[in-house]
């Protein structure tokens, strides 16, 4: 373990919220990666004759109207909700960092058509125009993945062009050029290694925004369609029996408020743990 990743591990592990989000992530990604060897139900089998059974021993979570086991479907749920979050990061960090590192590292018009390409994406309302963007391709998993991944990449730019602007003139870089290294290994050889400490921050939190993002899309009908189970379409077939079934809505909008706030600890861990000013603040 070298110095810096020693550095970073005694500041991240003081702050003890952050730590607890780390273990509750890892505790969900468990879970979801064992679905189908701790379910204790197939989470599409449906019996009439459970529908709506509160929770007991038999049904840890209880039953839905369809009496499916919601524990079953909660566990299978997870892995549709996570990757969702983890696919359209994916794509976002992805283009904000081309974008950034374009603006950042070259400057001049083409900083400014970027830059305000950026400003114009920022004035439409994010989750108004996934809403009409998936209404118009039709509500699936990869819809979903794609729409928030080109929507919600513009704060990774700006974060990359930032770090560009100020890496760019110090003297490895100038030393890369004098050697006639092209501009494409100078980005991602060089530079971007050395600014990659905020994108990771800011990757983390954009993993709760789509986490929560989908379950709103769900929740409306756009997101993903049943059978397939969701957190948010199980969040809101249990609305219509919100007085009669509590646990139908309780249970998954406690999951996504857990794995939304463990994310966002994490990340405002790892932010004040990779961040050299903010360590002198704790």
């Amino acid at each position: 373990m070298d110095s810096q990743t020693k550095t970073f591990w005694k500041y991240f592990k003081r702050n003890r919220l952050a730590v607890g989000g780390l273990l509750m992530i890892l505790l969900i990604f468990l879970g979801a990666g064992s679905a189908s060897l701790i379910a204790p139900y197939d989470p599409g089998k449906t019996n009439v004759s459970l529908k709506l059974k509160p929770p007991s021993f038999q049904h840890f979570l209880g039953t839905d109207q369809l009496g499916r086991d919601v524990f079953s479907r909660m566990l299978h749920g997870s892995r549709i909700s996570l990757s969702v979050g983890f696919v359209a990061v994916a794509i976002s960090i992805f283009i904000g960092i081309l974008v950034g590192a374009m603006a950042g590292y070259y400057g001049r018009w083409i900083d400014s058509v970027l830059m305000r390409f950026v400003d114009i994406m920022l004035c439409f309302p994010t989750f108004f125009l996934i809403l009409t963007v998936v209404a118009l391709l039709g509500p699936s998993i990869f819809n979903i993945m794609l729409v928030i991944g080109i929507t919600s990449w513009m704060g990774t730019s700006r974060f990359v062009r930032a770090e560009f602007l100020s890496l760019r003139e110090r003297d490895f870089v100038q030393a890369a050029r004098a050697l006639g290294m092209k501009d494409r290994r100078i980005i991602f050889r060089h530079i971007l290694p050395n600014g990659l400490a905020p994108v990771f921050v800011t990757a983390t939190l954009d993993v709760a925004t789509a986490i929560l993002v989908e379950a709103g899309l769900s929740f409306l009908g756009f997101g993903v369609q049943p059978p397939a189970p969701s957190w948010g379409n199980i969040l809101t077939e249990g609305r219509t029996y919100i007085f009669d079934a509590w646990w139908l809505t309780l249970f998954p909008g406690f999951a996504i408020l857990i794995t939304v706030l463990s994310f966002n600890l994490l990340g405002e861990g790892l932010r004040d743990a990779l961040d050299p000013r903010l360590r002198g603040r704790k």
